[in-house]
C-alpha cells in the first residue's frame, strides 16, 4: 500500500483512509477492523466512531447495511494528493519558486508526463 502523508486528520482517521483508497468495494466497520493493522486492539465503537467523524467531515460516503453502513472515499487518493498539492502551491509565499523546486526534484519519466498534462489542459481551456 503507498502511503499518502493524510493531512489534517489524527492517526488513525489516516490509516482508515489508506485503507479505504486501497478496497474496491464499500467497507463496512467490522471488515475496516479485521485489514487494519494498529499498534494495539481497537473496540468496533472507535474503529465506528472515526469513520462517522470522517463522514461528518466529508472524507468518506456512507450507505446502509442492514443495521450498519458500508463506508467508501469521499474522493479518490489522487483527487486527495491534487487538493494537497494545490493547497501547498496557494499557501507558498512564491508561487513561481515553489513550482521550479517542485519540478526540480522530478524524474525525467514525470517532466514528461507534467509536459503531457499540461498540453492536454491548454488545451481543454483553448477550446482546441
Amino acid at each position: 500500500m503507498a502511503e499518502v502523508l493524510v493531512q489534517g486528520l489524527g492517526d488513525l482517521e489516516a490509516a482508515l483512509m489508506e485503507l479505504l483508497w486501497e478496497r474496491v468495494t464499500a467497507t463496512t466497520v467490522r471488515e475496516a477492523m479485521s485489514q487494519l493493522q494498529w499498534h494495539r486492539e481497537l473496540a468496533y465503537t472507535t474503529v465506528m466512531t472515526v469513520l462517522d467523524n470522517l463522514h461528518r467531515k466529508g472524507w468518506v460516503t456512507r450507505e446502509p447495511h442492514g443495521r450498519a453502513y458500508r463506508y467508501s472515499p469521499a474522493m479518490s487518493r489522487d483527487h486527495y494528493v491534487a487538493q494537497a498539492m494545490h493547497d501547498a502551491l496557494v499557501d507558498s509565499g512564491d508561487r513561481l519558486e515553489a513550482l521550479t523546486a517542485f519540478v526540480g526534484k522530478m524524474t525525467l519519466d514525470e517532466a514528461v508526463a507534467l509536459r503531457d498534462a499540461l498540453a492536454g489542459y491548454e488545451r481543454r481551456i483553448g477550446g482546441r
